[in-house]
């Protein structure tokens, strides 16, 4: 890779419900797509850090970090993606969404897409092993 080439990296939440159902959120830019609540990380953080604060700036609310699940490369974005398992840490709390998105839902694993879905079955099926994979 070369020195000003452009290349990012996100870290992402899998927030399940009582039922098992997957938390998205839908954004508001690009093609308005249903995805994980995460983002980019911002130059100097870790991607702990990143994902506790855009968490907190999508949901309104604090997470609690189970684990890191997996790694997954999507050439489409010249991008890696962290993918974490988390729980909100106080379940009272009522999502506020930022202007960033407009809605979010909880999905049933076969309503996801079928990337979306590897990631959060790798998740969820976590053994103590990192996964890392392409698309």
């Amino acid at each position: 890779m070369a020195f000003h080439d452009l290349y990012r990296l996100s870290s992402h939440a899998v927030i399940t419900n009582v039922q098992n159902q997957v938390l998205l959120l839908k954004a508001n830019y690009a093609e308005c797509v249903w995805g994980l609540p995460g983002g980019a990380l911002d130059m100097g953080e870790t991607i702990h850090q990143a994902l506790i604060r855009e968490c907190f700036e999508e949901l309104n609310c604090h997470i609690q970090v189970e684990y890191l699940s997996g790694v997954y490369f999507h050439a489409a974005v010249t991008s890696h993606a962290f993918i974490f398992r988390c729980s909100i840490k106080d379940e009272s709390e009522v999502f506020q969404l930022s202007a960033e998105h407009s809605a979010f839902k909880w999905f049933n694993l076969s309503e996801l897409t079928a990337v979306q879905r590897i990631r959060v079955e790798d998740c969820l099926n976590y053994q103590g092993q990192v996964f890392s994979r392409s698309f």
